[in-house]
């Protein structure tokens, strides 16, 4: 079951997902984003060492490093 989350603010329902992403260097990086809908790269649960805020102007859930 993927993993969601509702805002508080404007009560609607967001899902994590991840993608893994190229850098100019060959270093690829792991991208977390909140989409309203579920596409490919959903995730089931937070990754290890981050947790969840909300932006309180615009509703919107953020991840940071714990």
């Amino acid at each position: 079951m993927p993993y969601s989350v509702q805002s508080k603010k404007s009560g609607k329902t967001y899902f994590l997902h991840s993608r893994r992403q190229p850098l100019k260097g060959g270093h690829i990086q792991t991208l977390y984003f909140f989409a309203a809908d579920t596409r490919d790269g959903v995730m089931d649960s937070l990754p290890p060492g981050y947790k969840l805020h909300e932006n309180p102007n615009t509703g919107l859930p953020l991840l940071k490093k714990a």
